[in-house]
């Protein structure tokens, strides 16, 4: 019995994975011409250190493959300057990005002994907002931001699109001990339309790596895994895309993400390794869609 289930399992998985090949060309005929137009528009105003990245971050192929459009309202996890300033003219005077964050209970388990740094924290809705509205220049793309763990209620089944870049780490490591993960995506199931997209792109741990070291603390996740958390949490799996990887990224135990570009960490003073380092590029990546059921 037991056997046989493993089998079912396998086979269902096969099955996303075949999903897989097709989702990046079926979503990028999603989007019209106008909307890459715009898209490449509003790219190659972006400053030279912005595109710079482009080779590594590849943000016309992943908001294509995503579906991302005009006029969306869209919540970014973890959300900065560098998305940012590429979303809000991109979603255009009738949408709204909405910048998330991590919630108060998993910011202690960083920095609780850091008073600063906690009210900073408690600060950045109002800190991301006022900063994304100068981002906006003249356009009027609506702007709102709120921590995991305090969503408003009037965000509730009004998102498009809910994107995490980079940022699935830091709710799996701490999911042992706190649920940042299933708070996450129960927040994120509860924000989104139906039908809504939730989109992730993560640093990926080699399969062969154990599970202690790609639980995130090391900012690598295994991509499996992740799949399973998210179907489990009642989204379906739309299928993934190769836009974001990077071969020459294969880390050891010894490893942590931070190494690369953009950080370099650790590398300062050894020149050949840090050219070693420059070499290989920003980190492997999965780019992963699912969808909230209609």
């Amino acid at each position: 019995m037991i056997t046989t289930i493993r089998a079912v399992g396998r086979v269902l998985f096969s099955s996303l994975l075949i999903t897989a090949v097709w989702a990046p060309l079926a979503s990028a005929r999603d989007l019209g011409a106008d909307d890459m137009e715009k898209l490449d528009v509003v790219l190659a105003e972006q400053p030279d250190a912005v595109k710079a990245r482009y080779q590594y971050r590849h943000p016309k192929e992943t908001l294509a493959f995503l579906g991302i459009k005009p006029g969306m309202t869209v919540a970014d996890t973890l959300a900065g300057s560098y998305y940012s300033n590429i979303l809000l003219p991109y979603l255009g005077d009738n949408g709204k990005l909405i910048g998330v964050s991590y919630s108060l209970a998993h910011r202690e388990l960083d920095y609780g002994d850091r008073p600063d740094r906690m009210t900073r924290f408690k600060e950045w809705p109002d800190t991301y907002v006022e900063e994304a509205k100068g981002w906006r220049g003249d356009g009027k793309t609506e702007v709102g931001a709120f921590l995991f763990g305090a969503m408003p209620e009037d965000t509730r089944g009004t998102v498009d699109a809910f994107l995490l870049f980079r940022a699935m780490h830091h709710l799996n490591k701490f999911e042992d001990r706190i649920g940042t993960r299933t708070q996450a995506f129960a927040e994120i199931y509860e924000a989104l339309k139906p039908g809504g997209i939730v989109g992730i792109v993560q640093h990926r741990s080699p399969a062969g790596n154990s599970d202690e070291w790609a639980k995130g603390f090391n900012g690598y996740i295994k991509q499996e895994p992740l799949i399973a958390n998210m179907v489990a949490a009642g989204f379906e799996f739309v299928g993934s895309s190769e836009i974001n990887a990077n071969p020459k990224d294969q880390p050891t135990e010894d490893d942590y993400v931070w190494r690369l570009l953009p950080r370099l960490a650790g590398s300062d003073d050894d020149p050949e390794k840090r050219a070693r380092l420059e070499a290989i590029g920003e980190s492997d990546r999965m780019t992963l869609k699912f969808r909230k059921p209609e």
